[in-house]
């Protein structure tokens, strides 16, 4: 097929090597323009934007879709389909129109569950068991639209980080399987009463709350790893908790119970596995441990 790429993150990069390989014709790469990062503020392109130069493959990088300007340059590609995956702008009614076939994109859940920005982050702080990807039809509402593929994948103990990456693999084959076979796709609509809503990560919800349950803590602590990660303070000294396990122990919330750290709940008590303290690189609990006495008896805040 003749293909419109539309990605930004990581997450996309995967599906377009795959469609590539696959012997597709990825007429054009649709991706949001270079951002400024690191101390220097350096315009950096998106990972998408470097995996496609590397391939070769032309780029567009607009701010916008909404002008009449930009709808004719992407309908005159005369595209079969547009593949999106975590591209980050709202697409036109006459971008969707435009491709033969519309514009697929690849959902980083099992739809209608987790619609919305931040799928893999509430899937595992709500302690879904199995999670997966969506292939759907792309429509004016948010991740509403008719699903042609799902492909299931455990949860277990993963991080919001490690998740992505294998989400992002299993993502690509099946977006390559619904291609190489459309016609055995037909659409299915989604039961928007089993829907729910997955907002943006809130900074407001990094900060753990010592109260609440352990493993409701520990399910945070993972679907916030490793961005931008659970915090906690000990005194003035702000740490990052990027994994941790459920242990026994009882005391008040936030209480240090003994000299490995195991810090009383609500309900329970967890122990850090991975920590990162203000300005350092991350570290496990050991080393951690090295470089501060933590008595039993502290507070955290």
């Amino acid at each position: 097929m003749r293909i419109i790429f539309m990605g930004t993150p990581d997450f996309a990069v995967p599906a377009l090597r795959a469609l590539h390989g696959a012997g597709h014709e990825v007429a054009c790469v649709y991706t949001q323009p270079p951002r400024a990062a690191g101390r220097g503020k350096k315009l950096t392109p998106s990972p998408v934007q470097r995996a496609a130069e590397e391939l070769g493959l032309e780029v567009r990088a607009p701010v916008s879709l909404k002008g009449a300007e930009a709808q004719e340059a992407f309908a005159a590609l005369k595209a079969d389909v547009a593949v999106v995956a975590a591209y980050g702008l709202i697409l036109p009614q006459a971008v969707l129109d435009a491709p033969r076939h519309g514009c697929l994109n690849i959902h980083a859940s099992l739809l209608p569950r987790w619609r919305g920005a931040a799928p893999i982050h509430r899937a595992i702080a709500a302690g879904d068991e199995m999670t997966g990807v969506t292939i759907m039809q792309m429509e004016a509402g948010l991740d509403t639209g008719a699903m042609l593929h799902k492909v299931e994948m455990a949860v277990g103990r993963k991080t919001t980080g490690e998740l992505t990456s294998e989400l992002a693999e299993l993502g690509a084959a099946a977006m390559v399987e619904v291609l190489a076979h459309l016609a055995d796709f037909p659409p299915e609509p989604q039961d928007d009463a089993a829907a729910l809503y997955a907002p943006k990560i809130d900074k407001a919800e990094a900060r753990i709350d010592w109260s609440a349950d352990a493993a409701v803590i520990e399910r945070m602590v993972r679907a916030l790893a490793p961005f931008p990660g659970a915090w906690f303070e000990i005194g003035a000294e702000r740490v990052k908790l990027l994994l941790a396990e459920v242990a026994q122990g009882a005391g008040a919330a936030g209480e240090v119970l003994d000299d490995s750290l195991t810090i009383a709940c609500g309900v329970g008590a967890l122990r850090p596995l991975r920590l990162q303290p203000a300005g350092k690189p991350a570290m496990d609990l050991a080393a951690f441990l090295n470089g501060r006495k933590v008595a039993a008896g502290t507070q955290l805040s």
